[in-house]
């Protein structure tokens, strides 16, 4: 059953707020196993006044952030508001920067959970614009 998360909802999940909250909704989610963030990438976002003037480019870094964030949405999704535990990264890994990300861009950023242990969840991400990967990355965190 895919269900699809909404800003509101993100904001409610999430303890990230503007200008460090890189997804703005959450589609094709299959609880405990993946799920598919959504980032428009404007030319108002505050990191591309630097990055670069002249040839704005969405930081590889903060793809990377994106796909946690989203990973961190679908680990979170199921627990009750009041008792939600925080998401932590560990290690990131094999991460792959194939094409830039540009204003005018929508990232569609999926995470499939390769593995849960306990509090330890080993995620895949993915990033595509227009259907094309631009970013792929493997990383763990800690659900605390």
């Amino acid at each position: 059953r895919f269900m699809e998360l909404t800003y509101s909802d993100i904001l409610r999940i999430l303890p990230h707020r503007y200008p460090f909250l890189f997804i703005d909704k959450v589609v094709d989610v299959v609880e405990g196993e993946s799920a598919t963030g959504v980032k428009n990438v404007t030319l108002n976002e505050h990191v591309l006044q630097g990055h670069f003037p002249d040839d704005p480019i969405f930081p590889g870094v903060l793809i990377v952030e994106a796909m946690a964030q989203t990973a961190a949405v679908l680990a979170l999704f199921s627990h009750a508001q009041e008792h939600r535990p925080s998401v932590y990264f560990m290690t990131i890994d094999n991460v792959k920067f194939r094409k830039p990300v540009r204003p005018g861009d929508t990232m569609y950023l999926r995470v499939v959970k390769e593995q849960a242990r306990d509090k330890v969840w080993r995620f895949a991400g993915e990033a595509f614009v227009d259907g094309q990967l631009v970013t792929e990355a493997k990383f763990m965190a800690m659900i605390k």
